[in-house]
């Protein structure tokens, strides 16, 4: 009788036991959430890990707090945030590499896994109307190194919703420009790629770029044409680059130097020189026009190559004309990639400077009086790689700055 009775107590305890933790459990007495991870170090780390730290960074930044309590937070339905992703640049060039598409795979792999709270699309005009935040992301040089700077951007508010940047090895990036860069007779940076490029590093709760973010939608125009162009679908590209003229916001770099890539990948002499004017006329009214003149190495002629200068003699007819149409003044301004002593860059670069103007002045002679040459070596480099090869072809431009009259 003794052992029934203690039986029966043994089950009533037990059963008591298991209603008090339901009890705990309904009231709210959860485990306590799991630590946010720890921000991304500024100790260079190999290119996927940085890219796997940042990814981390900006979700815990943007998923919502979870609701106190078991019960709640089973009942709870996940907010699922939609991601528009804007392809990733160079801060420093403007340009898309292999190492900024490797950013982009990582970053949307790394949220995409994320499933229950985002979704990641491409940079389509019909995504942007479905989307809630706007990723974007920079590579910058510093010292052996890369800074990756990525931000998520509310598109109702404007504001910068999550920010985060980390630092990887420089051997571990490649930063070779896709086709449409490496083509590229012209440095494409304008206010627009400034913007980007200052939005991906705008702090958390900061408004975005509003230059950048008022043309938004041309630029899914202008991605869709750049992805064209890289793929070799010339004719598709050029449409595409005259639907994004045809916007409000469509007189960019970006566009123009795309309509003369795809009229020259065409064969159409005649269109391509007329495209490449209008680049012209644009940087020199930016004060923003810096011209990929190849050179064979240690010297001032051109590159000997006629599928590389082929079209130089074309493009300083287009610089002559354009200059003489503005009446403007400018310092010729020469620069090269960083290899070698400073002060034999500085002279070589003046010398190519100089050659560049006494060119422009025999297509219009009155830029002999309206031009100055100017060395500027490797102290402005935008790539700084010092490879002498695709990368950082750019470290090797002259530029036309435009300058008072005297």
């Amino acid at each position: 009788m003794n052992a029934v009775l203690g039986a029966r107590r043994a089950r009533l305890h037990a059963v008591a036991a298991l209603a008090a933790l339901v009890s705990m459990l309904l009231a709210g007495c959860a485990a306590p959430p799991a630590a946010p991870p720890p921000p991304p170090s500024n100790q260079p780390v190999p290119f996927e890990q940085a890219i796997a730290a940042v990814s981390e960074s900006l979700a815990a930044q943007v998923q919502p707090a979870k609701p106190a309590g078991l019960l709640a937070q089973l009942q709870a339905k996940p907010a699922r945030q939609v991601v528009v992703l804007d392809p990733s640049l160079a801060a420093g060039s403007g340009q898309q590499t292999a190492g900024t598409q490797q950013l982009d795979r990582g970053v949307t792999d790394r949220l995409a896994a994320r499933a229950e709270a985002f979704e990641v699309l491409p940079f389509r005009a019909a995504n942007l109307a479905r989307a809630q935040l706007l990723l974007t992301g920079t590579l910058t040089r510093v010292p052996q190194a890369y800074r990756l700077n990525l931000a998520l951007t509310d598109l109702k508010t404007g504001l910068v919703a999550a920010q985060a940047s980390a630092v990887a090895t420089e051997a571990t990036v490649d930063m070779s420009p896709l086709p449409y860069y490496r083509d590229s007779p012209v440095l494409v940076k304008d206010k627009v790629i400034d913007g980007y490029v200052l939005t991906s590093a705008t702090p958390a709760g900061q408004r975005a770029d509003p230059v950048y973010l008022e043309r938004i939608a041309t630029a899914t125009v202008i991605n869709e044409a750049m992805v064209s162009y890289n793929a070799e679908r010339y004719e598709e590209a050029l449409g595409q680059y005259r639907s994004a003229l045809a916007t409000p916001a469509g007189e960019q770099m970006r566009v123009l130097n795309g309509i003369y890539l795809s009229t020259t990948k065409l064969n159409r002499p005649a269109e391509a020189e007329a495209a490449f004017g209008r680049v012209v006329a644009f940087g020199i009214a930016a004060n923003e026009l810096g011209v990929k003149f190849l050179f064979n190495p240690n010297s001032t002629d051109f590159w000997s190559d006629p599928k590389i200068s082929g079209p130089y003699e074309m493009w300083l007819r287009q610089i002559a004309r354009e200059a003489g149409n503005a009446r403007v003044c400018m310092d010729v301004v020469g620069h090269t990639s960083k290899t070698g002593s400073e002060a034999y860059n500085d002279a070589l670069s003046l010398r190519r400077a100089a050659n560049i103007r006494q060119r422009l002045g025999a297509e219009a002679g009155e830029l002999a009086n309206r031009t100055k040459p100017l060395g500027m070596g490797f102290r402005q480099n935008l790539v700084g790689s010092g490879t002498d090869d695709a990368v950082d072809a750019l470290d090797r431009r002259v530029e036309f700055k435009i300058v008072p009259c005297p």
